[in-house]
C-alpha cells in the first residue's frame, strides 16, 4: 500500500508540474503572437530554441539519466558515495558545456545563417549559446532535488519558470524587442532557477570529490542514450529547419504556433508517461502481460483517434478564435501535430514489449526508420504543400514507427492487435482523408464526421466500455463493503 500511495502521489505531483509547465505557455501563445509585429521574429524565437534543445542534449549527453541511475546504486546512508556522482556528473557537464559554448561562438554564422534564415541574427546565436551553457548545467544542479523526492519544490519550480520568463518577455515585447524578447527572458528565468538549485543543493557538488572512475561507470550507462534523443530531435525539429531553409523563418514562425497548440496532446502524453513505466514493468511477469499490453495499446489508440478526429474539424474556428493574421492559416497543420505525439505514446507503449525481453536495440532501429521517413517526406511535401507537408511528413514518420513495431512484435508473439482495431485504424485513415480532400472548410460537416467516426469506434469496443464501467462499479461496491465490515467490527471491539 505504501508503494501504491507513493506512487499515485508521485505521478500527481510530477505529471501536474510537467503540465503547468506546458500549460502556461499554451495560455500565453495568443498574447505573444498578437505582440509581434510579424511571424518572423516569432520563427527567429523557435528557431533559437530547436538549437538550445539540440546542443543542450549535446553538452549533457545521457549524463542526467546515468547520475540517476547510479546515485541510487548504494543505500541512503552512503552520502559520499552519492556526493562523488552528483560532483562527477556536474564537472564533467559543465566541461562538455563550455565545449558546446565555444563552438557555438565559433559557428555563430553558419547557424545564424543555416537554423535563423539569416546572417543579421548573428547576435541572436551568442544569446542561444549561453542558454544552452545555463540550461545543460541547470538539469544537472536540479536533480538532486528530483532524487530526494522533493515534490513541493518540483511543483513550485515548474509552475515559477515560465512564470519568469514571461514576466520578463511580455515587457521586452511592448518595448519593441521582438528579436530578443523570448531568448533573453529564456536565459533570464534558466538563470534565476540555477542560482536557486545551486543554493539549494549545494551540498551535493564539488570539484574535489570529481572521480574518473565513477565517470567512466557514467559514460557507458550515458553515450548509448544519445542517438535516441538526436532521433527525437529529428521528429520533433528537422520540419522547421527545412521550413527556414525553403520557405523562410516567417512559414516556420506560424508552424511552430501550429505545432506549440497541436502539442495540447502532449498533456496527454505527459500524463501518460509519468505513470505508465511503473505499471508496464509492475505487470511484467503475470502470465497475461501480452493481451494486458495488447489492451491498453488498443484501447489508447481509440482515444487517441477520437481526440484527434475533433480536433481536425475544429482546428479553424480554434485558431481563428486564437490568433490573428498571419498566424491563423497555421490550422492546417496543428491537427497532424496533435495526432503525432499521441503516436509516440502508441509507440512506447509497444515498445516496451522490447525492453520486457531485455532487447532494446530494435527500438533504436524502428525509430530511426520513421525519423528516415520523415526527412524525406518533408523534402518531398514542403516544396508542394508548405507547411502543411511538414506536418503530414512528421505523421507518417511516427506512422511507420508504429506499423514496424506491432508487425515486428505480432511475428515475436509479443503482441496481438484485434480485427476490430485494425479496422478503427482504416477508419480513421479515411476520416483524414475525407477532412482533407473535401469537408476541411465546413465545419459542421466535418464535425459530424467527428461524431459519427466517434460513435463506429465506441460501439467497436463497447463490449469493453461495458466491462471497465463493470469493473469500477464492483470495485466501489467491494469498498463500500469492506468500510461497513471494518465499522462493524470497531463498533464490536468496543
Amino acid at each position: 500500500m505504501g508503494k501504491l500511495k507513493l506512487f499515485v502521489s508521485n505521478f500527481l505531483v510530477y505529471g501536474m508540474g510537467g503540465i503547468i509547465a506546458k500549460v502556461v505557455p499554451l495560455i500565453m501563445l495568443p498574447i505573444i503572437t498578437r505582440l509581434m509585429p510579424n511571424t518572423e521574429y516569432f520563427g527567429v524565437s523557435d528557431m533559437s530554441a530547436v538549437v538550445v534543445s539540440f546542443c543542450s542534449a549535446l553538452a549533457i549527453m545521457g549524463m542526467y539519466d546515468a547520475m540517476y541511475r547510479m546515485f541510487f546504486d548504494r543505500n541512503e546512508d552512503d552520502l559520499a558515495y552519492k556526493k562523488e556522482i552528483c560532483s562527477t556528473a556536474f564537472v564533467f557537464t559543465l566541461c562538455t558545456s563550455l565545449i558546446v559554448f565555444i563552438v557555438l561562438l565559433l559557428l555563430k554564422d553558419f547557424i545564424a545563417e543555416a537554423f535563423l534564415g539569416n546572417k543579421e541574427y548573428t547576435y541572436v546565436v551568442y544569446i542561444t549559446a549561453i542558454a544552452t551553457l545555463i540550461g545543460a548545467t541547470n538539469t544537472i544542479v536540479s536533480a538532486p532535488t528530483r532524487m530526494q523526492n522533493k515534490r513541493g519544490v518540483f511543483l513550485i519550480t515548474n509552475f515559477l519558470s515560465p512564470i519568469l520568463s514571461y514576466s520578463v518577455s511580455i515587457p521586452l515585447l511592448l518595448n519593441g524587442y521582438y528579436v530578443l524578447a523570448l531568448p533573453v527572458a529564456g536565459v533570464v528565468s534558466a538563470l534565476i532557477l540555477e542560482v536557486s538549485f545551486i543554493l539549494l543543493n549545494r551540498k551535493w557538488f564539488s570539484f574535489r570529490k570529481f572521480n574518473f572512475k565513477y565517470l567512466k561507470q557514467m559514460l557507458l550507462i550515458a553515450v548509448p542514450l544519445l542517438p535516441n534523443f538526436i532521433i527525437y530531435w529529428v521528429f520533433d525539429s528537422s520540419d522547421r529547419l527545412m521550413l527556414t531553409n525553403i520557405l523562410g523563418i516567417g512559414v516556420t514562425g506560424i508552424y511552430s504556433v501550429s505545432a506549440k497548440l497541436g502539442h495540447v496532446s502532449q498533456l496527454i502524453y505527459t500524463a501518460f508517461a509519468g505513470g505508465w513505466q511503473f505499471f508496464a514493468f509492475s505487470i511484467m511477469k503475470e502470465k497475461d502481460q501480452v493481451k494486458t499490453n495488447s489492451k491498453i495499446f488498443e484501447y489508447l489508440g481509440i482515444i487517441s483517434f477520437v481526440c484527434s478526429a475533433f480536433v481536425f474539424a475544429l482546428a479553424e474556428p480554434m485558431f481563428k478564435l486564437l490568433f490573428e493574421g498571419e498566424y491563423v492559416v497555421g490550422y492546417i497543420a496543428a491537427p497532424y501535430l496533435f495526432f503525432a505525439p499521441l503516436l509516440l505514446m502508441l509507440f512506447q507503449v509497444a515498445c516496451n514489449q522490447f525492453l520486457v525481453i531485455k532487447k532494446t536495440w530494435p527500438n533504436m532501429i524502428i525509430l530511426s526508420l520513421g525519423a528516415i521517413v520523415n526527412v524525406v517526406f518533408n523534402f518531398v511535401f514542403i516544396p508542394i504543400i508548405g507547411m502543411e507537408g511538414a506536418a503530414i511528413a512528421t505523421l507518417c514518420g511516427y506512422t511507420v514507427s508504429v506499423i514496424v513495431c506491432v508487425l515486428v512484435l505480432i511475428k515475436m508473439k509479443q503482441m496481438t492487435i484485434s480485427f476490430k482495431f485494425v479496422l478503427s485504424s482504416l477508419f480513421m485513415v479515411a476520416f483524414v482523408l475525407i477532412w482533407r480532400l473535401v469537408v476541411k472548410d465546413v465545419i459542421w460537416i466535418s464535425t459530424l464526421c467527428a461524431i459519427a467516426l466517434s460513435v463506429i469506434l465506441i460501439l467497436f469496443y463497447l463490449k469493453d466500455v461495458k466491462l471497465l464501467f463493470s469493473s469500477i462499479k464492483n470495485g466501489i461496491k467491494k469498498k463500500k463493503t469492506e468500510e461497513s465490515t471494518d465499522a462493524e467490527g470497531t463498533e464490536n471491539n468496543l
